[in-house]
């Protein structure tokens, strides 16, 4: 059950890490584009899997390309924020769950 729990946690960190990278590069191609130009949006596509015990999992999927001029800066720097908060989120559930084994393996000791 822990393993499932560490298991969830660290797909849901893979993802958003592969978003991050994703929002990064937005970053980069709307500062070089300038604030009315266009440029190729990425967008992460994500997928959500029911592993073998039934445990969802999180899978980056690859990206979508969006094209638009009303798209700047900000909106990305909002995209890196949100990517970030998921990423220590799905950190901080690991973390639980690493705590939750320790706990188990020292109780199987006394």
């Amino acid at each position: 059950m822990n393993i499932d729990l560490l298991d969830s946690a660290a797909s849901g960190m893979d993802a958003q890490r592969a978003a991050l990278d994703v929002a990064a590069r937005n970053v980069a191609a709307a500062e070089a584009a300038g604030p009315n130009a266009d440029y190729a949006r990425m967008i992460p596509v994500f997928h959500v899997l029911d592993s073998e015990d039934g445990e969802p999992r999180v899978e980056f999927a690859g990206t979508q390309t969006q094209r638009g001029t009303n798209i700047d800066i900000l909106t990305e720097m909002i995209a890196v924020m949100n990517a970030s908060h998921a990423y220590e989120s799905d950190a901080s559930i690991f973390d639980v769950g690493k705590k939750l084994a320790e706990r188990t393996i020292d109780l199987e000791r006394l």
